[in-house]
């Protein structure tokens, strides 16, 4: 009787564990078709309304990886876009600056609360001297502008704007979206490891955090998997050099490899102790303007979260305008937040975004600037897709 009994439990089993494994199977499956349904729809709209020549959308779903691929990376050759293709970032390039920083500070060698000028004694005396390094990284400086002057061409130039800079605002009380202001904090981050920028992100941040295929310089060997970009005119581009433009919106990296960075930002890629730290670091928020916190490179938004705030968050009002800010009484990022940051630069659009406590998280590069708003309203179909 015994064994009979143990017969009919372990077939018991086999049927549930079965049928298990059907349910799980046909879940992956439904979201798999959602997700291409929705992708697919999104992409064909987007390239044809503004002439996209390539886009490559990435999704992660709880460590499950799905890639859509469209057009081509370069119209010459007619080469096709694959989650291989290096894209640039632009500003997506702020969230990696966040991130060197944040190694430096866990290993001793910067700290937040120091004034700039315990980095760079050259600007002792002057107002920027005088501000926070979580100032500068949180743009919140007093009113540095998007972009440098058209004159500051070289560092020399570069320091003798900083040293003669005049705040609008008192520090801490207005948000301005500026390359100037974090692309300052990565520069100071690196030099406080006593390092070029690029060096240390290509030599010790990327290869800590394991994204093989991303680069500040691509390497003359990958140059043919790097896509060119298409200006307003369609003419093919490739970003120009400027001051401080590997810190903010230097970055070339494939929709694979910031699918990892990703993961890695959710908690779902294993790391060393010293880049994860780093990481957590650019997940705390520092301060409120609008509808969204400001942390070092990622803006979050409580989750859930309506897609008119994300658009207000997003919009070139707050973005590119000075805004008064609070305080934020966080000291993390909470795991229900929708995290994101845009980048453009002239021939290429790239939008992240990720939800911690779903384990979800989309990426979005082009290679053409195209309307912001479109990309966020594409992530928010495509994380809609996989939640409801």
């Amino acid at each position: 009787m015994m064994k009979k009994r143990i017969k009919l439990h372990t077939t018991l089993v086999a049927v549930f564990s079965l049928s298990t494994f059907t349910a799980f199977a046909n879940s992956e499956a439904t979201i798999d078709i959602k997700l291409k349904n929705t992708v697919d729809k999104n992409a064909a709209e987007l390239m044809k309304e503004y002439g996209i020549p390539g886009l490559a959308v990435a999704v992660t779903v709880d460590g499950e990886r799905y890639y859509y691929d469209y057009g081509v990376a370069d119209k010459e050759t007619n080469s096709p876009v694959t989650n291989e293709t290096i894209f640039e970032l632009g500003s997506v390039s702020k969230t990696f600056a966040a991130t060197l920083a944040g190694y430096a500070e866990e290993k001793g060698k910067l700290n937040m609360g120091d004034k700039v000028s315990a980095y760079l004694p050259e600007l002792n005396g002057s107002p920027l001297g005088e501000t926070k390094l979580l100032h500068i990284a949180t743009y919140t400086a007093g009113g540095l502008p998007l972009q440098f002057p058209s004159e500051v061409t070289d560092h020399e130039g570069m320091i003798n704007y900083y040293k003669s800079w005049q705040p609008e605002f008192e520090a801490g009380a207005q948000r301005r979206y500026s390359n100037p202001s974090i692309g300052l904090y990565g520069y100071v981050g690196a030099l406080s490891m006593k390092s070029d920028y690029a060096e240390m992100m290509e030599k010790v941040i990327l290869p800590k955090l394991g994204m093989k295929n991303t680069f500040v310089n691509v390497p003359s060997d990958l140059t043919h998997k790097y896509a060119f970009g298409y200006n307003a005119k369609n003419a093919a581009v490739r970003v120009n050099p400027g001051v401080l433009d590997a810190e903010a919106y230097g970055i070339k990296s494939t929709s694979a490899d910031m699918l990892h960075f990703i993961e890695a930002n959710i908690g779902k890629i294993s790391l060393s102790d010293d880049i994860e730290k780093a990481i957590e670091s650019t997940h705390k928020g520092y301060f409120d303007v609008g509808p969204f916190t400001q942390a070092v490179g990622w803006e979050s938004y409580d989750y859930p979260v309506s897609l008119q705030n994300l658009l207000k968050g997003n919009s070139r009002e707050i973005m590119f305008a000075p805004n008064p800010v609070t305080e934020s009484q966080s000291s993390k990022l909470a795991d229900a937040a929708w995290v994101n940051k845009t980048g453009s630069t002239g021939g290429f659009g790239a939008y992240v975004a990720y939800v911690p406590s779903e384990k979800i998280g989309v990426v979005i590069l082009a290679n053409k600037n195209y309307p912001i708003n479109e990309r966020v309203e594409t992530a928010y179909d495509i994380i809609n897709a996989i939640t409801h």
